[in-house]
C-alpha cells in the first residue's frame, strides 16, 4: 500500500487540476463534450437517422433531435441487447446496467460503454475522492480501504456476450485492479444476490479490516452498521474502524438519515458527502461540506440540458442549457452520453444553487410528487419537513411514503402518511401536527390548500413497525440494490399495498 498510496495521490492532483480547469471553463467544456458526442456517433445508426453529420449548433441539435424516455429509446436498446452493434454508439456494447424502480415492475437496461466507465462512472468515483482531498489536506483516507454496498449481476440470457446487473456491480466487475485493492468485501461476497445473506457475510468479512470510508445508500448502510453492533457488542462503529472518517452517500435525501449516522459515529471529525451517481450516469458530487449542492461533472462524458416544468408534458418542450439556467428553479434534467443516449430525460428534477461554479441538488423524481389539490408538494419539501419534525421531538426516521386521499362527498382531501421510527420518544400525533407545520412554512401552495382545511385537512400518519419497508420490498422481489421505497406518490397503489405492513392508525 505504501506504493501504491503516492502514486494514487499524484493521480488525484491531476484530477483537481482538471475539475478546476472545467469549473473555471464550464460553458466551453460542454461545448467541447458536445463536438465529441456527436463527432464520435455521426456513423452509427440513431446518427444518421438524425443527420448528425450536419448538426454544426447545440440549437440545431435541439431542433433535430427528439426528447427520449426510456420507452422511446427501447426498440433501439433491445437490438444491443440481442447483439447488434452500432445503434446508438460505435463502440461495443456488451454491458447494461439493470435499473428497476420500486414504481414499475418492467426492468430498465441502460447501455454502459467503455468510454461511459472509464470517462465517466470511474472518473466520477476518483473524483468524488479528489475533492474530498482538496479540501481535507490531512486526510489519512488512502492508508485504509472502501466498504462499498452494491448490487449484484447476472448473465444476459438473450446473448452470451452481453451482461447486466446494478450499475454497482457493473462497475465493480469492471473496476481496473488498482481500484479493487482499496475495495471491500471481496467480489463473491459484493455481488451476491441475496440481500440478507449478503449483509452477514459482509459484517462478518469486514469488521477486522482498517475501513476509513464508506460508500453505499444510507437505507442499507443502516442495516449493515446495526447488525456489526449486534456482533461487536458496541453502538459506536468507531470502536470497530477507528480511522474511519468519511461516508459517501446518494440515491436519497441524506437529511432524515443525518441524526441516526451521528449516533453511529459520534465524532467531530466525520465527514459525509452526497453524490449523484444514476444508471445513466455519474452526474455530480459535493465538493465543499459547508456548500448546499453538488458540483456538476462537465467533462465526464455528459452534455446536459434542463427542461423547465412548465415544459414537461409538451409536444416539443424548450430546454436550456448552462448559460440560461436560473437559481432555485425546478428542472428536469436531459442528459447525451457517451453510452448513446440522446436527449434523454433521466426522470429526476433538479435545481441550481450556485452558477460559479456550477452546484446542482436533486428535489425529486418527475413521477415522484404530490399534486392531487394543487400543492405540489416534492420530495425535498418533504424530506426537510420530516427533518424539522425529527429536530423538534428527537424522533429518528427510518422511512416514508405518502400519497394523496381524495375528496369524498362530505369530506376534503388529505395527505396520508406510513412512517418507519427508529426512535418516536412523542406521541405520534404530536409528530403529525409538527410534521404539517413544517410542510406549511416550507411550501406555501401546501400552506393555502390547508387554510382553515378548505381543501386539505391534518395528514393521515400511520407508524411502519421495524422493518415493514424491508418486508414490502422483499415480498415484491425488489430488496437489496438500487430499490428504494417510493416517498411520494400522486397515486395511491403502494401506499394501499404499504398500509397491510402499518399499524392502523388512531384518528
Amino acid at each position: 500500500m505504501s506504493i501504491i498510496s503516492p502514486a494514487f495521490k499524484g493521480f488525484i492532483k491531476l484530477r483537481q487540476s482538471a475539475i478546476d480547469n472545467f469549473t473555471h471553463n464550464p460553458v466551453d467544456t460542454q461545448q467541447q463534450v458536445f463536438n465529441h458526442l456527436i463527432g464520435s456517433a455521426q456513423f452509427t445508426e440513431y446518427g444518421k437517422k438524425y443527420n448528425f453529420e450536419r448538426i454544426d449548433s447545440i440549437a440545431e441539435f435541439q431542433k433535430n433531435v427528439p426528447i427520449n424516455d426510456y420507452e422511446t429509446l427501447k426498440p433501439y436498446i433491445h437490438r444491443i441487447l440481442e447483439g447488434n452493434q452500432n445503434i446508438l454508439w460505435p463502440s461495443p456494447i456488451t454491458w447494461f446496467a439493470k435499473s428497476s424502480g420500486t414504481t414499475s415492475d418492467k426492468s430498465k437496461f441502460i447501455p454502459v460503454s467503455k468510454e461511459s466507465l472509464d470517462d465517466n462512472h470511474f472518473r466520477g468515483g476518483k473524483d468524488v475522492l479528489a475533492l474530498y482531498l482538496k479540501e481535507n489536506t490531512q486526510s489519512n483516507l488512502t492508508s485504509g480501504k472502501c466498504l462499498v454496498l452494491g448490487g449484484s449481476h447476472q448473465i444476459n440470457q438473450l446473448n452470451a456476450a452481453s451482461f447486466f446487473g446494478d450499475l454497482s456491480a457493473v462497475v465493480m466487475q469492471n473496476m481496473p485492479l488498482a481500484g479493487q485493492l482499496f475495495r471491500l468485501p471481496e467480489l463473491s461476497i459484493a455481488l451476491m444476490t441475496e440481500w440478507e445473506e449478503k449483509i452477514e457475510r459482509m459484517a462478518h468479512s469486514t469488521i477486522t479490516e482498517n475501513v476509513t470510508y464508506i460508500a453505499g445508500v444510507p437505507t442499507w448502510t443502516i442495516v449493515l452498521i446495526k447488525r456489526i453492533f449486534e456482533i461487536t457488542g458496541t453502538n459506536n462503529l468507531l470502536d470497530i474502524w477507528p480511522n474511519l472518517e468519511l461516508y459517501i452517500h446518494g440515491g436519497v435525501n441524506f437529511t432524515p438519515y443525518r441524526r441516526q449516522f451521528e449516533q453511529f459515529i459520534p465524532s467531530p471529525n466525520m465527514h459525509y458527502r452526497e453524490t449523484y451517481n444514476a444508471s445513466e450516469g455519474f452526474f455530480a458530487a459535493q465538493d465543499r461540506e459547508d456548500e448546499e449542492g453538488m458540483l456538476l461533472f462537465l467533462n465526464h462524458g455528459i452534455f446536459y440540458e434542463f427542461m423547465p416544468m412548465d415544459e414537461y408534458g409538451k409536444e416539443n418542450p424548450r430546454t436550456l442549457t448552462l448559460k440560461e439556467v436560473e437559481l432555485y428553479k425546478n428542472y428536469a434534467i436531459v442528459i447525451s452520453t457517451n453510452g448513446g443516449l440522446w436527449r434523454y430525460m433521466v426522470g429526476d428534477t433538479i435545481q441550481f444553487t450556485s452558477r460559479a461554479p456550477f452546484r446542482i441538488k436533486v428535489t425529486g423524481r418527475l413521477k415522484h410528487f404530490i399534486n392531487a389539490f394543487g400543492e405540489e408538494l416534492i420530495v425535498d419539501n418533504a424530506d426537510n419537513a420530516i427533518a424539522i419534525a425529527c429536530a423538534e421531538t428527537g424522533a429518528v426516521v427510518v422511512d416514508y411514503s405518502a400519497a394523496p386521499v381524495y375528496m369524498t362527498g362530505d369530506t376534503n382531501g388529505a395527505h396520508e402518511w406510513v412512517i418507519e421510527f427508529e426512535r418516536l420518544p412523542v406521541p405520534l400525533a404530536t409528530f403529525t401536527t409538527l410534521l404539517d407545520k413544517s410542510l406549511q412554512a416550507i411550501n406555501s401552495d401546501y400552506e393555502a390548500k390547508r387554510y382553515k382545511d378548505l381543501a386539505l385537512r391534518m395528514p393521515i400518519v400511520h407508524e411502519m413497525p421495524k422493518d415493514g419497508f424491508k418486508r414490502w420490498l422483499k415480498d415484491k422481489g425488489k430488496l437489496g440494490g438500487q430499490h428504494k421505497v417510493p416517498r411520494l406518490s400522486n397515486e395511491r397503489t403502494h401506499l394501499e399495498e404499504m398500509l397491510a405492513y402499518a399499524y392502523p392508525v388512531n384518528q
